[in-house]
């Protein structure tokens, strides 16, 4: 698909001015989260981290975009994206980010995930800029294409209301299966070896996000939801966020049933939480990396990619999140050779753009508009 927007160059200058920017913002609200953490910062996630080593990171952060804004200054002709990191960076020392230091927390009735939101999206952007850039399905693909601001608004809502979204996708697991006495099946589960109690968190918590996926896509009502994030035409690393509300209640209460149910042990859960954050980015991304005969174990871009398809002809095909041989054995499998989806996103033409006409669009749609493609939406 062509771009209105050039792709970045190496050694043009506005790489390092935007990293420069970035890792500047970043630096000023970690001061800001330093500083408020009752308000800012997550209990669970702030259990995973140091106040000291979170310090180190600030600090790190905070000489990278020094040194990309001076890197930028060097080579761009125009210098205002030097400036503005600069005096990003600038600010976050000025308003204590080299003095800050971690301390007790109290905790709160609410809080937002700034933490998480600032951690994830630093490493996300570390890990998979780099490799759009330099392993690009789509060579014309802009990092700054016509929605990737939709997506990015996407990405923060869900980090920020972390604690929302967490207590209602567990509540329905709770509710169900709270009352069942299970405590011998946890203790059996928590007492298999490490990698074996990993690898059926996987396998279980997939079958029942395959389930889920699979209904999103074949009932009407459902796929208005799931539609959302479909939407997206130009496939990368935020892509993946894009997802509506109600599709996040249902598809992570899912995946909390197996969870709650067998009781993995927290450090299953943890590897768990990291692994799904880390490969739902991925196969979201625009990289043409194939990855060999992993592809045919677990879940990849390519993979992915053609659940994604914008073309009728392959729609219905791998609802599966980790696991592919899920699919083959619902006939649900398609992945051919090397080959790559043309395009992705819908094949409906009026789709609304911008995050709260998407959030409004599922319960505001005319169900003449879903009885027009009944037979269409059913084999997706």
């Amino acid at each position: 698909m062509s771009e209105s927007i050039q792709r970045l160059k190496i050694g043009e200058g506005k790489i390092s001015g935007y990293s420069s920017i970035f890792l500047g913002l970043l630096s000023v609200i970690g001061v800001v989260c330093f500083k408020y953490p009752e308000w800012l910062t997550t209990p669970e996630f702030r259990n995973v981290y140091t106040g000291d080593s979170m310090k180190i990171v600030l600090t790190a952060t905070i000489i990278a975009s020094f040194l990309f804004a001076l890197v930028s200054f060097m080579l761009s002709k125009q210098k205002k994206w030097a400036m503005i990191g600069l005096l990003l960076c600038t600010a976050a020392i000025v308003v204590g980010g080299f003095q800050v230091e971690g301390r007790s927390v109290e905790k709160t009735s609410w809080h937002l995930g700034v933490d998480w939101l600032l951690l994830d999206l630093l490493l996300m952007a570390v890990i998979f800029v780099p490799i759009e850039m330099v392993f690009p399905k789509n060579k014309n693909q802009s990092k700054f294409h016509d929605e990737w601001r939709t997506d990015l608004l996407y990405f923060v809502v869900s980090h920020l209301f972390i604690q929302f979204f967490g207590v209602i996708t567990q509540k329905p697991a709770k509710l169900f299966f709270g009352w069942i006495g299970l405590d011998d099946l946890q203790h059996w589960v928590q007492g298999l070896p490490f990698v074996i109690e990993l690898l059926f968190a996987f396998l279980v918590t997939d079958l029942f996000q395959y389930a889920a996926h699979r209904f999103f896509h074949s009932h009407t009502y459902l796929w208005r939801f799931h539609s959302v994030h479909h939407s997206t035409k130009n496939m990368d690393w935020l892509a993946g966020s894009r997802t509506h509300f109600v599709d996040i209640f249902v598809t992570r209460s899912m995946t909390f049933i197996p969870l709650y149910i067998f009781g993995f042990s927290e450090i299953t859960f943890n590897t768990y939480i990291i692994f799904m954050a880390i490969h739902a980015v991925l196969i979201h991304a625009n990289t043409r990396i194939n990855f060999g005969f992993l592809k045919y174990i677990i879940a990849t871009p390519q993979y992915h990619h053609w659940h994604h398809c914008e073309d009728p002809r392959y729609y219905g095909k791998n609802f599966a999140t980790i696991f592919p041989f899920i699919d083959k054995i619902f006939g649900t499998y398609y992945l051919p050779g090397n080959t790559w989806p043309e395009g992705t996103g819908l094949h409906e033409t009026n789709f609304p753009k911008g995050y709260m006409k998407q959030l409004v669009y599922p319960f505001t749609k005319s169900p003449f508009d879903d009885d027009l493609n009944m037979e269409e939406r059913t084999n997706r």
